[in-house]
């Protein structure tokens, strides 16, 4: 097969306003394809899917061959004209950890302190992610009206999270008369260990 047609693959795919990496990603997978089989057949694809143990590789690489295939086919190449054929692997998802009213309970039980006590109270709260928290300085919270400040979100605008009672008022004995700096002073990695030594839910858990 001619390789300079994943280029033109390529170029055709990122004029057609799709993404640009995946046209990347699939043009590598069909390197390494043709690398191994210069002229595939149907049973060449199906034994290069079936050599590759992640389950997820093998469903990309599948996808790259029927983009490849399909594109082939309506620019009237005579190349890949089983890509419909090609199996594409099932990806088994697995349930995502939600945190319960019990885990809630059974965290801030074994949290020892002011600070741990507080920080579990806003995650249950706000479901705050780690960089978020670590990010938290104390001219974010709004006492008074009982919420605070998420100054830098995932989409890079600033959101407001509300506070529960409970959380107010650990936040409170936490932060004594403290008016500056960090709130819990921790970076997003201290988060993560300090919610392992508790034996809770990762942080993504508590926002769900």
């Amino acid at each position: 097969m001619d390789k300079s047609l994943l280029g033109e693959f390529r170029l055709d795919w990122q004029l057609s306003g799709k993404a640009a990496q995946s046209a990347k990603n699939y043009v590598e997978s069909l390197g390494m394809l043709l690398a191994q089989h210069p002229e595939p057949t149907l049973i060449d694809v199906k034994c290069w899917l079936a050599s590759i143990e992640s389950t997820v590789s093998r469903r990309k690489r599948g996808q790259a061959v029927r983009a490849f295939g399909q594109w082939a086919e309506n620019n009237g190449y005579d190349i890949f004209v089983w890509w419909q054929r090609v199996p594409l692997a099932r990806e088994v998802k697995r349930p995502q950890e939600t945190v319960t009213i019990n885990d809630y309970k059974k965290t801030l039980l074994v949290a020892n302190t002011l600070r741990d006590k507080a920080l579990i109270e806003v995650l249950w709260s706000c479901g705050l992610r780690r960089s978020e928290i670590a990010r938290l300085e104390t001219t974010d919270v709004n006492f008074s009206e009982g919420f605070l400040v998420v100054r830098t979100s995932k989409t890079g605008k600033p959101r407001v999270a509300p506070l529960s009672p409970a959380a107010r008022h650990a936040l409170r004995k936490h932060l004594g008369k403290r008016t500056q700096g960090s709130v819990f002073g921790m970076t997003p990695n201290a988060v993560r260990l300090l919610l392992q030594r508790l034996d809770a839910p990762s942080a993504h858990a508590w926002r769900r």
